[in-house]
C-alpha cells in the first residue's frame, strides 16, 4: 500500500505564492512519477504538473512559467511551488504517484489540498 499526503495549501492573494508538499510512504523500492492535479468545483480533475523518474516535466499551459515542480528522490518527497496566483488557479491539488512497491506497481491519490486564490 502507498499513502500519499499533501501539504502546504491555504488561502494567498493573487499574485501571491505558496508551495505544496507531498510525502509518499509505504513499501515503496521506487517512484516512477509524481504529479500534481488540481479539481475546482464543478470541473473534472485536470494535470497540473508532473515529473517522471529520470527528470521529464510536464506543465499544463495554463500554469508554464508560474508553477514548478520538483522533487527529493530520497525522501520520497515531491513539492510545487507555486507563484504568480490567479483567482482560476483556486482548486483542491491532489498529488499522485506512481511508484513500484515490495508486492508490485501500485499508484496511489493524497487526500487533496485546497488552494483559495482571493483577495
Amino acid at each position: 500500500q502507498v499513502q500519499v499526503v499533501e501539504s502546504g495549501g491555504g488561502l494567498v492573494q493573487p499574485g501571491g505564492s505558496l508551495r505544496l508538499s507531498c510525502a509518499a510512504s509505504g513499501s515503496i523500492v521506487d517512484i516512477y512519477a509524481m504529479g500534481w492535479y488540481c479539481q475546482a468545483p464543478g470541473k473534472q480533475r485536470e494535470l497540473v504538473a508532473d515529473i517522471t523518474r529520470g527528470g521529464s516535466i510536464t506543465y499544463a499551459d495554463s500554469v508554464k512559467g508560474r508553477f514548478t515542480i520538483s522533487r527529493d528522490s530520497a525522501k520520497n518527497t515531491g513539492y510545487l511551488q507555486m507563484t504568480s496566483l490567479k483567482p482560476e488557479d483556486t482548486a483542491v491539488y491532489y498529488c499522485h504517484v506512481a511508484t513500484m512497491t515490495e508486492t508490485g506497481y501500485l499508484e496511489g491519490w493524497g487526500q487533496g489540498t485546497l488552494v483559495t486564490v482571493s483577495s
